[in-house]
């Protein structure tokens, strides 16, 4: 308080002049100036010891390696709040907003909204603290905003990369190349004859025996010089590594073009190039780990779900609206609260057995596939779940899911019946053990007998389940097991209250 006195601050200006690093360079800036110069000299010296706040891309995700700003929501030279939104970040998942932790003005933005792969870490902004003068920012040169995205790859580089290794005879450029048969060979270098005195005959360009000897006759009647060898078509000149042309062969196997090469990308100008979201980035890299390391097992069941829909029925009769999936999740988590063993997940080390029932559910957005979780799906009614799934589905194609809303779960189901699909295989989301995939369901007519013995038609409405099981952690038996309880509970919708 004294020293604010003798300066003529106020505790406000004092507290920023002699804060942190930034207080050293005021008390040297303060002597330089002397007592009588106040807080008026100070101010116009401000500029100089301005140590802006740096803000970096952050993690919002534990699978997130890179974002996108989709929009800033402050503008330079705003006053910022703690806690309020800076900008709305497009992470593996979702869009997220990013809220700051200090107070101040957003004196720069750094990285400009739209940008995309912006690498964690990277700088994307610099805020300073109030009364700073915030144009005089800066960006600090041990930080400097990300690179762009390295340019693809141009296709004949890419062609020289998948060259086959296995290829090591190759003729100089410039010459002609023969296809000769054994026969041939052997004709031509007993005589010392070159094969470019003469026209291959054979089929796909082979030098035959007979061609050979026509060669020999030509020679020893003396009319070999005279001969001209037939036009070919032109070819061009495919630029070799240096150790590729070296090596001896007499008569070396020409580079024909192969009709395609697996692996090697189409030819600049024939497609168009569709750009990919982090979502659907991310989406590509785990299917492919799950189905790389994950060893799959699969399991299907028919469920009859007549009594579901009678149910159903009575339910809207008093204004309550529920879907099958709706009874399917249920019945997925009393059946995981039944079988605790199959609630478990593989942590690289062995299986772990989770302490709560949590379903994952696939909702298709147009960003790609993102699975929100019913936490605690046990403890919920059907109508509670319902009011859940609707919430979190909207969110999801909102791209406004918190994550919390999306990471963990225990269980995974994935419904493409309303889709018309009857049946598929799902795949696991690591590191979860199990995902249930569900098909539609269809008519069915069953034969069956009444009370007297009699046989009679009976109409069903059948609905078909996969479930892809992790075999480390649920194996085949436990996997069979667990279908016949959840068909027993879904078929009997009083087990699941």
């Amino acid at each position: 308080m004294a020293a604010s006195l003798r300066l003529g601050c106020g505790r406000r200006a004092l507290r920023f002049l002699l804060g942190s690093a930034r207080g050293r360079r005021a008390e040297a800036a303060v002597s330089s100036l002397g007592r009588g110069a106040g807080c008026r000299g100070l101010r116009s010296t401000a500029w100089l010891w301005v140590d802006p706040i740096k803000i970096l891309m952050p993690s919002l995700s534990p699978t997130m390696e890179e974002g996108n700003i989709v929009k800033w929501l402050k503008k330079e030279g705003e006053t910022v709040s703690a806690g309020d939104a800076l900008c709305e970040i497009e992470t593996d998942k979702a869009v997220v907003t990013l809220d700051s932790g200090e107070d101040g003005i957003l004196a720069k933005i750094v990285v400009e909204e739209g940008s995309k792969g912006i690498r964690l870490g990277s700088l994307i902004g610099l805020m300073v603290e109030e009364g700073a003068d915030w144009k005089q920012v800066e960006i600090p040169k041990d930080v400097s905003p990300p690179p762009p995205p390295a340019s693809p790859v141009s296709a004949p580089r890419l062609v020289e990369a998948v060259a086959p290794a296995s290829v090591k005879k190759h003729p100089p450029a410039g010459k002609l190349m023969f296809r000769l048969s054994p026969a041939a060979r052997n004709i031509l270098d007993t005589h010392d004859i070159d094969p470019k005195h003469g026209t291959a005959t054979g089929p796909r360009g082979i030098f035959t025996k007979e061609d050979a000897l026509k060669l020999v006759q030509l020679k020893k009647s003396g009319k070999l010089a005279e001969s001209r060898p037939s036009p070919a078509p032109p070819t061009t000149a495919v630029p070799l590594p240096p150790q590729a042309a070296t090596g001896p062969s007499s008569y070396p196997r020409p580079m024909i073009p192969p009709v395609s090469t697996p692996g090697q990308p189409n030819a600049v100008g024939t497609f168009t190039e569709i750009p990919a979201s982090n979502v659907r980035r991310v989406i590509a890299k785990r299917l492919t780990e799950s189905k790389s390391t994950v060893p799959h097992a699969y399991a299907t069941a028919d469920c009859d779900l007549g009594a579901v829909l009678k149910l159903r029925q009575n339910l809207v009769k008093d204004d309550i609206k529920v879907s099958v999936n709706d009874f399917i999740i249920k019945a997925i988590a009393v059946t995981l609260k039944q079988m605790p063993h199959v609630n478990a997940s593989w942590d690289g080390e062995g299986p772990k057995q989770l302490p709560s029932i949590d379903i994952s559910v696939a909702v298709a957005t147009d960003r790609g596939l993102i699975t929100p979780i019913i936490k605690d799906a046990a403890a919920k009614g059907i109508q509670e779940i319902s009011l859940s799934v609707k919430a979190l589905a909207k969110k999801a194609r909102d791209g406004k899911l918190l994550p919390e809303e999306y990471q963990g779960g225990s269980f995974s189901v994935s419904n493409l019946g309303m889709f018309g699909i009857d049946e598929f295989r799902a795949v696991i989301n690591p590191p979860q053990s199990c995902i249930l995939a569900v098909g539609r369901s269809r008519r069915q007519l069953k034969l069956s007998e009444d009370e007297e013995g009699n046989a009679k038609l009976q109409q069903q409405e059948l609905m078909t389940v996969s479930m892809s099981s992790d075999s480390r952690v649920v194996d085949d038996e436990l996997a069979t097991k667990f279908l016949e309880r959840f068909k027993a509970n879904l078929e009997n919708p009083a087990r699941l209250y």
